[in-house]
């Protein structure tokens, strides 16, 4: 999802983010006029304490952060069958569960998610983030999930079980407990809801010249991840705090007027029955382009004869191996498609469906292009797209990713439809295949989809889209990232301020993997190591732990003093030039430079040294130089006089006061 700080770089251009660049210095100047003289507060007994990790490895999840021998994780399968209903922009469904429960624990009851409860108006965000106003506040109210009836098949007995509703959660009652290792029990729900016109910036609907845009999501219950660390996952859905969901193959059925497009999260399996004749050909010729295809253009979407002549049509979806689907529906809708070539010399889809007032210079025509590119570099670089199709859908909403769809702003061109499209399609990696816990983690997907977004933007049509921002500048962005009024990054989303969050689970964790990306491992190491990471965790449940201890291992560093200042503290870098010394007053026997550490965090660290003669040397002091205290003095041979000293001469690090990264020869 993009939000707060994150949006600016999708809504904004160039000379705004110089006004906001020039802000940001002159709030550093003033942070570092206040702490020019301050004592040093480094202690190298805290940064590298070697107790670092709360738990040993186990047999269900390894020490080198690879799931162990006996790792678990519990299965929910769905079949769905909903109706939209345009007159009072309603969901009518039914849905049967078949829940698998692989834990080593019998289970007396289950626990559901009921998202559309979230605008009730007795709901504890209609209290509490309402209340704060800003992204996720609810504009109005509905009735939440209206849970019609629920029955339970297990052990051969079919019967009506006791359930409480809490808010966004729903407990469920069994008979006999689920039994361990494999037992399986199903559910049938019948529900009802009003679709809310905006819905937290997820889902919602909105109204265009030739009709309604639907965008469906968190619309049917589902299950409560039950895993290893907590046992179950019930936090209440509030608005900042996304998802945590279980995996399984999901079926579902859409039926809507015949006058509508609908699109969903995975396979259509009966184009016959949706599309007309001539749709259908083209539907098949954009499974062989690599150019976008029009399935319907703008010119047809106000011809009637652009739809079949019937009352209306079910259109049947499946997907595989997946946490949740969503799906879109509208009579406005322009729909193009395109191949995808991955890496594996598989075949699947880009595809698009947008009103005609999205069309523009470099506007929504481009957005299956724009799919394509972004699942093709990801593919490529990190795993393989696991879905036969990748949708992107105009509407109101600003951006949400859900698998194999995402919502992007209809409003969105350039540059900033660019931007929302390859972040929303990002999350496919971040949690939709790597299935972090959302809700108390946001910088275990935001963030690390905010790194990856630098990487595919720079690819994207050699870079077309990558403009000047000082998104590209972490100096300037220092004062900021660092300042005391900014949250940190292990906090649950509500916890963080709402206007930190962009900084907190997008900004600042990108920057800490470029970091370890550029200046501590490499790009060579790294990849590897997150490379590993992605495919030991895809469709599993990984922890901030299975994520430091992958990295190390693969990497072979031990990084406990990185994470320990980027992650679980608010700590600053600031390292200083403290004096420049010619061994015997001879330039010609060298010198000996000494540097201080005048903050908590410690980093490897580049010096640039030029001499008068003109000769210039580059010395990479490794993160251990700072084991053994605040200060450290290392010689130089020189040939000449020291003319200036500058520490971390290409800026990769988040130093807090640059004013004292350098020395100067004094002149006379």
């Amino acid at each position: 999802m993009v939000t707060t700080l994150a949006t600016f770089r999708l809504s904004f251009h160039f000379k705004p983010f110089l006004i906001m660049k020039k802000l940001f210095l002159g709030f550093c100047t003033f942070l570092i006029s206040v702490s020019l003289f301050a004592q040093s507060k480094y202690d190298q007994r805290e940064a590298f304490n070697p107790q670092f990790y709360p738990y040993p490895g186990n047999d269900f999840r390894s020490a080198s952060g690879e799931p162990g021998p006996k790792y678990w994780q519990n299965r929910a399968d769905y079949s769905i069958n909903a109706t939209l209903d345009t007159a009072n922009h309603g969901i009518n469904g039914n849905v049967e569960i078949t829940y698998t429960n692989n834990s080593p624990d019998k289970l007396k009851f289950l626990w559901l998610q009921l998202d559309q409860n979230i605008y009730k108006k007795d709901s504890r965000a209609s209290a509490t983030t309402t209340e704060t106003g800003g992204r996720w506040a609810n504009a109005k109210f509905t009735n939440g999930d209206v849970i019609k009836s629920i029955s339970v098949e297990y052990n051969g007995q079919n019967y009506t079980p006791k359930y409480t509703i809490t808010d966004t959660r729903m407990q469920v009652w069994l008979q006999d407990a689920l039994a361990t290792a494999g037992g399986k029990v199903k559910l049938k729900i019948q529900f009802d809801f009003t679709v809310p016109e905006y819905g937290t910036d997820r889902m919602g609907r909105l109204k265009t010249k030739n009709g309604w845009i639907y965008e469906i999501a968190q619309w049917f219950p589902r299950l409560c991840v039950y895993d290893d660390i907590q046992g179950w996952n019930t936090l209440p859905y509030l608005g900042a705090g996304e998802f945590y969901l279980e995996y399984g193959d999901i079926d579902f059925n859409i039926t809507a007027p015949a006058n509508l497009i609908v699109v969903g999260s995975g396979e259509l399996t009966n184009p016959q029955d949706c599309f007309t004749s001539d749709q259908l050909k083209r539907w098949e010729a954009a499974k062989n382009s690599d150019k976008t295809v029009a399935i319907r253009s703008d010119r047809e979407v106000t011809d009637p004869n652009s739809r079949p002549k019937t009352a209306n049509i079910t259109w049947k979806f499946k997907i595989s191996n997946t946490r949740d689907v969503a799906w879109a529906a509208s009579k406005a809708f322009v729909y193009d498609a395109a191949r995808i070539n991955l890496p594996s010399g598989k075949k699947i889809m880009a595809a698009s469906a947008y009103p005609v007032e999205s069309i523009k210079k470099d506007g929504w025509q481009r957005s299956t292009e724009m799919v394509k590119g972004s699942i093709e570099h990801y593919s490529n670089m990190w795993y393989e797209f696991p879905w036969p199709v990748a949708t992107n859908v105009a509407g109101i909403v600003g951006g949400m990713e859900y698998p194999g769809i995402v919502f992007c702003s209809s409003g969105s061109s350039g540059s900033s439809l660019w931007g929302v499209t390859d972040h929303e399609f990002g999350h496919s990696w971040f949690p939709m295949i790597v299935g972090s816990n959302e809700r108390k983690y946001a910088w275990m997907d935001e963030g690390f989809n905010t790194f990856i977004n630098g990487l595919s933007t720079k690819a994207f049509n050699k870079g077309e889209f990558d403009e000047a921002s000082f998104f590209d500048d972490p100096a300037s962005m220092t004062g900021y990232v660092f300042g005391d009024h900014m949250d940190g990054l292990y906090n649950v989303p509500e916890v963080i301020q709402q206007s930190n969050l962009g900084v907190a689970a997008y900004l600042k964790p990108s920057m800490m993997l470029d970091a370890l990306r550029n200046v501590v491992l490499g790009k060579d190491r790294f990849d590897a190591a997150f490379r590993e990471y992605i495919a030991r965790w895809a469709f599993k449940h990984p922890t901030p732990w299975d994520f430091f201890h992958t990295m190390e291992n693969v990497s072979g560093e031990d990084l406990g003093w990185f994470w320990r200042a980027w992650v679980l503290n608010t700590w600053k870098y600031d390292v200083a030039v403290k004096e420049v010394n010619y061994i015997d007053n001879k330039p010609a026997n060298g010198a000996e430079i000494t540097i201080e550490n005048l903050d908590k965090m410690v980093m490897p660290l580049t010096v640039l040294v030029k001499e008068s003669n003109g000769k210039e040397q580059r010395i990479n002091l490794p993160v251990e130089v700072w084991q053994r205290g605040a200060e450290w003095t290392f010689t130089v041979n020189t040939t000449s006089e020291i003319k200036e000293v500058i520490l971390d001469p290409d800026k990769q690090l988040p130093d807090w006061d640059r004013a004292n990264n350098g020395w100067k020869k004094k002149a006379f």
